[in-house]
């Protein structure tokens, strides 16, 4: 599942255990926002990492979403 408007849909209608970002220290200057666009209902938790990469000039990081 990639970001942008369906993977925010499917974490809205909590289809998604687990958010992988890969953290590359790059500035564009602009952006898109990561899921998409429109507000969530409610706020997402993310656990603490479960794993975290290092790679050349790249850290992986793993989290599980947090359900009450």
């Amino acid at each position: 599942m990639g970001a942008g408007q369906i993977g925010g849909q499917a974490l809205r209608l909590e289809l998604i255990d687990q958010v992988v970002v890969n953290l590359v220290p790059v500035v564009f200057g602009s952006g898109r926002p990561f899921f998409g666009t429109g507000p969530l209902d409610r706020p997402i938790l993310l656990d603490n990492p479960s794993q975290v990469v290092q790679g050349d000039r790249v850290t992986h990081l793993v989290y599980n979403i947090a359900r009450p």
